[in-house]
């Protein structure tokens, strides 16, 4: 696949991020929503996309940040999947898909169980299916600790992955965006509404696991990390939760073919944070950083025409693994 050449006419990373979060056009593959009870009492809402064939190997899109199955980047992958002969399966990280999970705890950046109970279901639904993993920012720091954690204890219907846009130091991406200055402040506000919200919800309903006081004075996100995720979630502080949950100490234990996009203009990763050095030590990892494509855009293409490079590039790869894979059979 050709290089990424951004679009002329979205001057700089911050025009590309807030042009494909908010403006582009958005695929609607018919799509069949199921929920799945979960062993601990809980549940995930999945939406499925059937593929051209009975049996066709399954691409596993995760969303990023307070993002859904529905999110135009989750969609357009699914679209590019589905016309390379892949089925899809879109996961809701709990409490995303518009109903409130059971639970107090919620999603996070480190939360592999959930993939790790998709995989099994669809292992055990149909054995030998080819599956990929995919993963944009939060979702692929998931994908990319997924993999690095298990390591040869992975199923072999799991071929590997592709993650974009991933935070692999999450103390630093904190920061970057806690930082000064005004889109990391409009960035920083469109996350933390929501997540105020839902931590609100679940203060109400289970008050003696949040204080309700604290959420609402929370203004950055370590603030939300250390009120609301490290508690709900077993970690000591943010820093803990940081330092446990960045995929960026699990690249070295990649053993499935892995594509990492990134861009080094990402306004939310920043660059010295790309595991470079462990990508290039593992034959496994294939890391592709841009000069541009800003956080989860990557857009090329004219003005009413524009495509999304990440998302080719990641399609063109979990084909390629799916078939391999069905040729191993």
């Amino acid at each position: 696949m050709t290089a990424y050449r951004p679009s002329r006419w979205l001057p700089g990373a911050h025009a590309i991020t807030v042009f494909a979060s908010v403006a582009r056009p958005l695929p609607r593959p018919p799509a069949v929503r199921e929920r799945w009870e979960l062993p601990d009492g809980d549940f995930l809402d999945v939406d499925r996309f059937a593929g051209p064939a009975a049996g066709a190997p399954v691409l596993v899109v995760c969303h990023g940040l307070e993002g859904s199955s529905r999110a135009p980047y989750v969609r357009g992958l699914v679209a590019l999947a589905l016309a390379h002969g892949m089925g899809a399966l879109a996961m809701n990280f709990r409490g995303c898909s518009g109903t409130p999970n059971r639970l107090p705890r919620f999603y996070h950046s480190g939360e592999t169980g959930d993939v790790d109970e998709v995989v099994r279901r669809l292992v055990a639904e149909r054995p030998g299916r080819p599956l990929v993993l995919s993963g944009f920012s939060l979702g692929g720091n998931v994908v990319a600790k997924y993999l690095g954690e298990r390591g040869d204890d992975l199923a072999a219907e799991v071929r590997g992955g592709a993650v974009v846009s991933v935070p692999f130091d999450l103390a630093r991406s904190a920061r970057a965006i806690d930082g000064p200055g005004f889109w990391n402040w409009v960035y920083r506000e469109r996350f933390l509404r929501r997540l105020r919200a839902k931590a609100l919800e679940k203060a109400a309903r289970f008050p003696e696991r949040l204080d309700a006081a604290a959420i609402r004075a929370v203004t950055t996100f370590a603030g939300f990390d250390g009120a609301v995720t490290a508690p709900l979630h077993g970690f000591a502080s943010a820093e803990e939760y940081w330092s446990r949950c960045s995929a960026g100490r699990f690249v070295a234990g990649v053993r499935r073919p892995l594509l990492a996009l990134a861009a080094l203009d990402d306004p939310m990763v920043p660059r010295d944070t790309l595991p470079v050095e462990a990508a290039r030590a593992n034959p496994h990892v294939e890391l592709v950083a841009t000069p541009a494509g800003g956080h989860v855009g990557f857009v090329s293409g004219a003005p009413f025409r524009p495509s999304f490079w990440a998302e080719l590039r990641a399609a063109a790869f979990a084909a390629e693994l799916a078939r391999a894979g069905q040729s191993a059979r």
